[in-house]
């Protein structure tokens, strides 16, 4: 099974990024955030063309919206919440059916916060706090099994994630209450498979702002997209990639895809 996770930032517009990106790397399962696009105009049948047949995709107009596309098939996840009463698109899950049995795919595109670190005049970081919790709250009722988390969780949480533990240690990102409430989350029962591959002493990123004009040259990045498997499915990784190059492709998106590959047979 070989999924990929990206933050397209539009749908739409990097259509054929997309279709690039999947036949240079065939990948069965894409979990996408920051879609853009609301349901009745999702490009479902451009996106069957490439050969995912199987789709479940929330959207909105001009923000958030995540998708998960498949080679096979999925069945949505029934009864998930309805994160902060906010209905702005940021979560959907699916189970898939291996020969080892049913594995459960989360897509998440958390909240970015805004650019001020104090919940009581930034009503944005206040949200993207109040989601984090939400979220810890709703995993630890039932601890996860055979489940995978992927996506933009917008927090970049050690200090070799970001280019500046020290400079940015105030920016929203790479604050204490952030990566307190991230840590929480993935204590619920989750790995961080991305540093199982590249260990936490080194640099790992793969978000760079559009603001550097030349990104290579700065690297001024973050880690802001995850991975996490449960332990049940840790023997099961062989592997990851962090895709810099997409990021030099005509009209990237800021974020790079991440590339998993388990050794799941999928039916």
């Amino acid at each position: 099974m070989r999924l990929i996770t990206w933050n397209i930032n539009s749908l739409r517009l990097r259509l054929p990024l997309l279709a690039r990106l999947s036949e240079a790397y065939h990948p069965d399962v894409i979990c996408l955030q920051e879609t853009k696009v609301p349901d009745v105009l999702f490009p479902a049948d451009a996106l069957r063309a490439l050969g995912y047949a199987h789709q479940h995709f929330l959207g909105m107009k001009g923000y958030n919206g995540v998708a998960i596309l498949s080679k096979h098939p999925v069945r949505p996840l029934e009864a998930t919440p309805d994160w902060c009463g906010k209905s702005d698109t940021r979560h959907a899950g699916v189970v898939m059916q291996t020969s080892t049995g049913p594995v459960i795919v989360h897509d998440f595109y958390v909240p970015a916060g805004g650019d001020i670190a104090d919940p009581s005049v930034n009503d944005k970081f206040a949200h993207k706090l109040d989601f984090l919790d939400e979220v810890t709250s709703w995993f630890r009722k039932e601890p996860p099994l055979r489940s995978i988390v992927v996506g933009d969780l917008n927090i970049a949480p050690l200090e070799h994630d970001v280019w500046s533990h020290k400079q940015l240690a105030t920016v929203v990102s790479h604050t204490p209450p952030e990566i307190e409430r991230l840590i929480a989350w993935q204590e619920t029962g989750f790995i961080d498979a991305m540093r199982l591959i590249v260990p936490p002493q080194e640099k790992l990123y793969t978000w760079w702002s559009y603001r550097n004009r030349d990104w290579k040259l700065s690297n001024r990045g973050r880690r802001l997209d995850h991975v996490w498997l449960t332990p049940d499915l840790q023997p099961a990784l062989r592997g990851i990639q962090v895709l810099r190059d997409v990021r030099d492709w005509d009209s990237p998106s800021d974020h790079v895809p991440v590339v998993v590959d388990l050794d799941l047979d999928l039916n």
